[in-house]
């Protein structure tokens, strides 16, 4: 009988063994994940999760029943710690043995450390798994004064639920604007002003420099300008690094991730990589990227399930992103980067806006503040590439619903330059 492993029990992982019996598979699946607990939501981590109410459960990616009634086998707990590409084999950490047809590494990713002097303190924290929650959870309780390293979505996201709570927080950003990897500078700019009006201090072109504390618990923040920061609860949040040490022992190709082509196949023909630990060729951009986002995770397992089951089908969804930070809801569909042409459309002092980001007068993405509807506008947009220019969007008349539901028909020429740059 074939048998499909899945290591990694996160949405990447989970969402790809639902797919295989939707899609027809009648193998066996084995799913391995790290943690003990059930597959959880990791978004809201970051956010509902860290409400007053510390009753609160994550919220699951299937209900408790869903292994069983999928004839999934689910390992919580167990690490794959080795793979035998030549024998199609691997070994877990609990002794089991397991020979595969397809092995699948969904081993999404983990927080990149600080190794400043003081990092080693009691109450310097990491946000990213159940665990990781119910700590910060827990001293969200009695903590006064918070430091934030990292102005990124999990940095900004936390520091306002931390706000909100009527903590003082203090942000350090190495990086001349917050959100800078992935926003318009624009649009970081509206977001520095938002916490700040909110009485976060956000301290950008500082990073941390060391911590200091007292009886092994951290009190103090020095950052790279000399400048102290009482803390009695610091969060680091400064990106992550892809879990793709199995793949290469294993001898498979990486290169900021486990290199996959468009189909999602590594450097072996029996072995697959999805999700934030993967490096695959964007169809929008022309280039090879990794991505981390639910979307990105849910919707790559939907097309490998497809694969997997004898119909080879190329991944080339439109990569779209969301963050939560306060009363601000930040919707981006696109890859931006911060050179774009940027054009707002809407009044930002309302609270609700978009920002049409565009490269050589082609849509790269567009940004959307508490515009759900625009969002999805501009999903489909780009999507179907549709002939939207600087000129449009500046239109007083201009309405991206409608324009969206349009057809246009394309003269050869005019088809050829819309066409997506070639896969890498």
């Amino acid at each position: 009988m074939s048998r499909i492993v899945i290591i990694g029990g996160g949405q990447a992982g989970v969402q790809l063994a639902d797919s295989l019996r939707t899609e027809g598979y009648e193998g066996a699946i084995d799913l391995f994940a790290d943690e003990p607990h059930l597959p959880y939501q990791r978004p809201p981590l970051s956010k509902d999760f860290m409400a007053e109410d510390d009753s609160a459960s994550p919220l699951p990616l299937r209900a408790g029943t869903f292994f069983g009634e999928r004839a999934v086998q689910f390992h919580p707990g167990v690490q794959v710690t080795s793979v035998d590409p030549a024998g199609q084999t691997i070994v877990a950490s609990d002794g089991t043995i397991l020979s595969y047809t397809s092995l699948v590494f969904a081993t999404g990713a983990r927080n990149r450390e600080i190794t400043v002097q003081g990092s080693e303190l009691d109450g310097v924290r990491y946000l990213r798994t159940l665990d990781d929650a119910k700590a910060l959870q827990a001293e969200l309780g009695t903590a006064k004064h918070v430091v934030v390293i990292g102005a990124g979505f999990i940095g900004l996201e936390f520091a306002a639920v931390a706000r909100n709570r009527g903590l003082d927080v203090t942000v350090l950003e190495f990086g001349p604007r917050p959100m800078g990897r992935v926003l318009s500078r624009f649009m970081s700019s509206y977001f520095a002003d938002v916490h700040t009006g909110n009485g976060i201090k956000l301290r950008l072109g500082e990073g941390i420099a060391s911590l200091t504390g007292t009886g092994g618990k951290i009190s103090r923040a020095i950052s790279t300008t000399g400048a102290q920061y009482p803390a009695d609860l610091v969060v680091v949040g400064i990106g992550v690094l892809p879990n793709s040490e199995l793949a290469e022992q294993a001898c498979l190709e990486t290169d900021n991730g486990i290199v996959v082509d468009a189909c999602l196949r590594t450097s072996d023909p029996h072995i697959f990589a999805l999700g934030d630990c993967s490096s695959y060729p964007n169809a929008y951009t022309g280039t090879r990227i990794r991505l981390e986002s639910v979307q990105n995770a849910t919707d790559q397992a939907r097309s490998l399930a497809k694969t997997l089951t004898g119909k080879p089908t190329p991944y080339d969804n439109l990569p779209w992103f969301w963050s939560q930070q306060g009363t601000v809801k930040l919707q981006i569909a696109g890859i931006i980067h911060s050179d774009d042409e940027s054009i707002v459309r809407g009044e930002p002092a309302t609270g609700k806006f978009s920002v049409y980001c565009f490269r050589d007068g082609q849509l790269t993405g567009v940004e959307s503040v508490n515009s759900p509807a625009e969002h999805m506008a501009a999903r489909k947009v780009l999507e179907q590439q549709l002939p939207l220019t600087p000129g449009l969007v500046l239109d007083a008349e201009f309405d991206p619903k409608a324009f969206s539901r349009q057809s246009f028909v394309l003269t050869p020429s005019e088809r050829k330059s819309q066409e997506r740059p070639a896969s890498v």
